[in-house]
């Protein structure tokens, strides 16, 4: 699942004009080019880090704090597709890094320590990138659809996601 998520947005997202690209869904959203720059921030600093900390120090040292809004900063001047690209990139490696980990069951057992959550698994960890990857595709499509929260008229009861 991780290794496909950068083909998903790349179909999702290449070619489109700024319009889709750049607008929340409401205040306090994040817009697809948000998205992309919060989940190549995640790919830098906390699946894979996560995993080496758990792998190596255990409970003994808890994670970093994830900054969720990291990406406003370091996506200033970027385009969509220069996002697209560094994403396809960390993923890659990552997907490759965490194959080499050769992860057992019993490894996946293994704890670490989460600043706010306290004690997380290894798999715990490993299940939430796939469900936050999942999560903020659903995210991107709710916010394109949103931008047609008018357009459908009479049909909108029925497309409930574009009332926030």
């Amino acid at each position: 699942m991780l290794a496909r998520t950068p083909a998903v947005l790349h179909a999702m997202l290449t070619g489109l004009c700024d319009g889709w690209i750049t607008r929340p869904y409401g205040p306090d959203t994040f817009s697809p080019f948000d998205v992309v720059g919060h989940l190549i921030h995640g790919e830098h600093t906390d699946w894979i880090p996560r995993a080496r900390i758990i792998l190596e120090h255990g409970e003994s040292r808890p994670f970093e704090p994830f900054d969720r809004y990291a990406m406003y900063e370091a996506s200033k001047g970027k385009t969509i597709n220069e996002l697209l690209n560094t994403f396809d990139e960390l993923r890659l490696d990552n997907v490759a890094e965490l194959r080499s980990l050769r992860l057992t069951a019993d490894k996946l057992t293994l704890k670490g320590t989460h600043p706010a959550l306290g004690t997380v698994t290894l798999s715990q960890l490993l299940a939430t990138w796939v469900a936050h990857d999942l999560n903020h595709i659903h995210q991107i499509a709710k916010c394109m659809a949103w931008q047609y929260k008018e357009a459908i008229g009479p049909w909108r009861p029925f497309v409930s996601f574009v009332d926030r």
